[in-house]
């Protein structure tokens, strides 16, 4: 039994086994499969980080190629949100095979749209299409996964996404190396392949969804519902702002760290290790660190989680020399692999059971759009302040993390998820 009366008590009897192993051996298969069925499918992850090349291959200007990468940005911010409604209404498994089969068809007619327009139209539906089942996911990891481990979980899910991701510009190279065509189509053939994970190892209905008879007896909410039920939770609101926030500073080492590298007169060299050590630290040690922070009160955990990104960022204010460059890529990483599965987690116990799939959409949908407008605003910022950008930098962050704290509560650890029945079709 578990002892939890707030979130300042942290003092436990016969606390259970949340190592990584027992963690994934006692989950229900749905769980283990859907972990498979998305890092299969982020293994596959091309069109992004291949789309501009693709399009000037194809003829088109530098300025058509990045205006259709910037919709695919906003097509990812638009899936979240109508993810986390559809999960609501749907469950799982029908919104994964909504999204899977799409997508898969939508990645195959990027190769064969007759004009920019409509090419334009297709990367929009693919980037909307392919994140519906981000919401779904987490919600049916929630559901079928005690509470005391909902964030090891949520570390596994998280390791799955970063594996595939690192692979899948290896894989996509040696795809390119027979053309786009094979490149596209190994796409769709990955997310098909999840989308058939999803048909025989998803249950129909997850224990969060209610069947049409069981919700109909039930009074209707008062109040607001939808979208806005979820903005008219304050604390959660002020938390949205704070993931806004945090991934618009956090998505600077993409555009505004090797700006300042180049700047400094340093070799690119440098950007590449610390990009490296990052990549290298998340994935062979953010389980490893999540054994150890889950059994921390949650709100410690994401202000260490949240506030080392204002520390790492202002070490770069220091000097322009490799080390410091080094030393606060390390503290930023540090910050990520003890609050990163946290954070994430954090939206499935915050909201009502009804409303489960859009507070995670809205946290999945605010955390893509800073990271989408984050390198435009940190990039025209380094040019009119140059290094002083991370001073700004840490600041916002800073005022992240305390919003973050004041949007936070502390979940009740007593819930715990229902095992859903497989109904027939």
């Amino acid at each position: 039994m578990t002892i939890v009366a707030d979130d300042e008590e942290t003092a436990t009897v016969g606390e259970p086994d949340n190592g990584v192993l027992v963690t994934l051996r006692e989950s229900p298969l749905a769980v283990k499969a859907l972990l498979v069925g998305v890092f299969i499918n982020k293994l596959a992850a091309f069109i992004q980080i291949y789309l501009v090349l693709f399009l000037t291959d194809r003829g088109f200007s530098a300025t058509q190629a990045g205006l259709a990468l910037g919709v695919y940005g906003g097509g990812a911010v638009v899936g979240s949100l109508a993810g986390g409604s559809l999960s609501d209404r749907l469950g799982t498994r029908t919104v994964t095979l909504i999204s899977m089969a799409g997508s898969a068809l939508l990645i195959v007619s990027i190769l064969y749209a007759p004009s920019y327009a409509l090419l334009l139209v297709a990367v929009f539906g693919v980037s909307t299409v392919s994140q519906f089942y981000r919401p779904a996911a987490q919600t049916l990891l929630t559901e079928l996964t005690p509470r005391h481990r909902l964030v090891m979980i949520t570390a596994m899910y998280r390791l799955g996404l970063n594996l595939g991701m690192t692979a899948a510009p290896l894989i996509g190279a040696a795809l390119l190396t027979l053309s786009y065509n094979a490149l596209f189509w190994g796409e769709a053939v990955a997310a098909l392949t999840f989308g058939v994970i999803a048909m025989f190892a998803l249950p129909r209905r997850a224990a969060g969804v209610k069947e049409e008879s069981e919700a109909a007896a039930e009074p209707a909410p008062r109040g607001r519902s939808g979208y806005l039920a979820v903005l008219a939770d304050w604390r959660y609101s002020t938390y949205l702002l704070a993931m806004l926030l945090t991934s618009a500073v956090y998505c600077q080492y993409t555009a505004t760290l090797p700006l300042d590298i180049s700047a400094a007169g340093i070799s690119l060299w440098w950007y590449g290790a610390a990009v490296s050590l990052n990549g290298f630290i998340v994935i062979t040690c953010e389980l490893a660190m999540t054994k150890v922070v889950q059994r921390w009160p949650i709100r410690l955990t994401a202000f260490l989680g949240l506030g080392l990104v204002s520390v790492g960022y202002a070490i770069y204010a220091i000097s322009p020399l490799p080390i410091w460059f080094m030393v606060g890529t390390l503290v930023w990483t540090l910050s990520e692999i003890i609050g990163g599965p946290t954070v994430f987690a954090y939206p499935a116990m915050a909201g009502p059971e009804r409303l489960r799939g859009r507070y995670i959409g809205a946290m999945q949908s605010v955390f893509g759009l800073g990271t989408a407008i984050g390198p435009v605003i940190g990039t025209l910022v380094w040019f009119q302040v140059g290094r002083s950008v991370w001073l700004w930098a840490a600041l916002i962050s800073a005022v992240a993390t305390v919003a973050g704290l004041i949007g936070m509560r502390a979940p009740d650890r007593s819930e715990e998820p229902r095992q859903p029945a497989a109904s027939a079709a």
